[in-house]
C-alpha cells in the first residue's frame, strides 16, 4: 500500500484573523516501490472533545495518480478561520488524513493555524492529489 511508504511535508497559507480563507497543503513523497492512489485522502480535523470530517472540494473529481519511486504528489485543505469560542467554530489540535485504499493507517500532523470554522457555508474542504513540483 502506498500510505505506508510515504515521508509528509507542509506548507501553510495560513488565516491570519477569523473570517479569512487559509490553505495547508500537504506533501507527500513515495520512498517504496511503484504505487497509484485513487481517490481522495480522507482528513478528519480534531479538536479535544470533538472531530469534523473534511469533504472534497465542490466539484472536484477523483482522480488516478501513479507514483514512482521518489515520486512526489500534494492535497491541500482549504479552511475558513473561525472566530475563537464560537459555537461554529473548532478549535483543531491535529488534522488526521488517510490515502485511499488505506483508511486504517492515520497520518497526524499539528494544527497550528487558529480555529476553524464549521458553517455550512464555511466548512473546510479538501482538494484531490496534484502533481508537485517541489
Amino acid at each position: 500500500m502506498c500510505a505506508r511508504r510515504h515521508g509528509r511535508g507542509r506548507r501553510a497559507g495560513a488565516a491570519p484573523a477569523a473570517g479569512d480563507t487559509g490553505t495547508v497543503t500537504v506533501t507527500l513523497t513515495n520512498k517504496g516501490a511503484q504505487c497509484t492512489l485513487k481517490g481522495f485522502p480522507g482528513v478528519d480535523l480534531l479538536a479535544d472533545s470533538k472531530t469534523a470530517s473534511v469533504s472534497p472540494d465542490e466539484g472536484a473529481k477523483a482522480q488516478s495518480l501513479t507514483l514512482g519511486k521518489g515520486g512526489t504528489t500534494s492535497f491541500t485543505i482549504t479552511y475558513v478561520r473561525g472566530e475563537a469560542g464560537s459555537a461554529e467554530s473548532l478549535a483543531v489540535r491535529k488534522a488526521s488524513f488517510t490515502l485511499p485504499g488505506d483508511t486504517k493507517t492515520a497520518h497526524e500532523l499539528k494544527w497550528s493555524y487558529g480555529e476553524v470554522a464549521l458553517a455550512a457555508d464555511k466548512k473546510p474542504s479538501v482538494s484531490g492529489f496534484e502533481t508537485s513540483s517541489d
